[in-house]
């Protein structure tokens, strides 16, 4: 299996790519990774971290689309970029899927122009797996699409159902909307149009759920407009940073409570686990005609090691051809 991974996308490029990409080739079977940037800062990087960079492919582009750059000069002045030139490898057949940590925006336009999508989707959508006191649940869109209409909203229940089936082992996952209260009656058009075509879509349609409701819920998937899914993924995100540092502060704060701190240290280090983003890896594009993951900007070694398993399992589990074929049958 070929995984190419954008080799300059992220906060924390190239160094963490290359040790997750190599931490993927020592620890999993039948990966082949192939790293796409300048190939001279590549290997001028693991010279001085002492990497070998032996089982890995580079292939050289010495462009990159930054993160403030428009997205859709992906497909314009920056078409020669280490994202754009890994999709298009991956459009060609040379990779079975892709990987960046780079520009949000400049990913979904780079997977819609150039990998395309599945046909019959209208948008693609940012799937991004959250935690909470029970089990992690799937936000989508999270982040692709500001403004949808009822019947994307409808395909990105299709579309994530089928990944928390598949993927995540999920028989039957249930299906919320995100809203302002849990009557049907609640919340924009948009919400009252979209509740009513999930009634009767073929997907496991559990109602409406409330944003305090996510943390402790039993839910597995929650659809949304990307602009309130953002707002969604940015506040679960902050909250994560300051719930730490809280518990932190509290746990160190003096000798009795760096007692009890040892005492509970395995329980934290469990809980630290469960809100940590890099063992989820990263947020699939669902809707794209092969797979595609967008990796946390701020990535470390451990984030890519987890999207690299998180694409292999998609390729594995044919994700793209279960969203099609549902699709199909459906006549979405």
């Amino acid at each position: 299996m070929n995984i190419i991974i954008d080799a300059f996308g992220g906060d924390n490029a190239p160094l963490e790519v290359i040790l997750g990409s190599k931490r993927a080739i020592e620890n999993l079977e039948d990966v082949h990774m192939i790293l796409v940037g300048d190939e001279g800062k590549i290997k001028a990087c693991a010279e001085r971290n002492h990497i070998s960079l032996r089982g890995l492919e580079i292939v050289h582009t010495d462009s990159v689309i930054d993160i403030c750059e428009e997205p859709t000069e992906i497909i314009k002045s920056k078409n020669d970029c280490s994202m754009a030139v890994g999709m298009k490898m991956l459009a060609e057949g040379k990779g079975d899927a892709f990987i960046s940590a780079g520009s949000t925006g400049a990913l979904v336009v780079g997977a819609t122009f150039i990998v395309k999508r599945i046909k019959g989707i209208k948008r693609t959508a940012i799937a991004t797996m959250l935690p909470t006191s029970k089990k992690p649940f799937l936000l989508i869109d999270a982040g692709a699409n500001h403004d949808c209409r009822p019947e994307m909203l409808v395909q990105f229940a299709i579309m994530g159902s089928i990944y928390m089936e598949k993927i995540m082992d999920r028989r039957t996952p249930g299906v919320y909307l995100a809203n302002i209260g849990e009557e049907a009656s609640k919340g924009r058009e948009l919400e009252h149009l979209t509740y009513d075509l999930l009634s009767s879509a073929n997907v496991n349609f559990c109602g409406n759920v409330e944003a305090r409701d996510l943390p402790v819920g039993d839910i597995d998937v929650c659809v949304t407009d990307g602009f309130t899914g953002n707002m969604l993924l940015k506040l679960y995100e902050g909250m994560g940073k300051m719930m730490s540092r809280e518990l932190k502060g509290l746990m160190t704060s003096n000798f009795i409570s760096k007692l009890g701190a040892l005492c509970m240290l395995k329980g934290v280090k469990k809980f630290r686990k469960k809100m940590d983003y890099t063992e989820y890896g990263g947020a699939p594009l669902l809707g794209v005609s092969k797979p595609v993951i967008k990796a946390h900007g701020s990535s470390d070694a451990n984030a890519f090691y987890h999207a690299i398993i998180q694409a292999k399992s998609c390729v594995e589990s044919n994700v793209v051809d279960e969203i099609s074929n549902s699709l199909k049958e459906m006549k979405v």
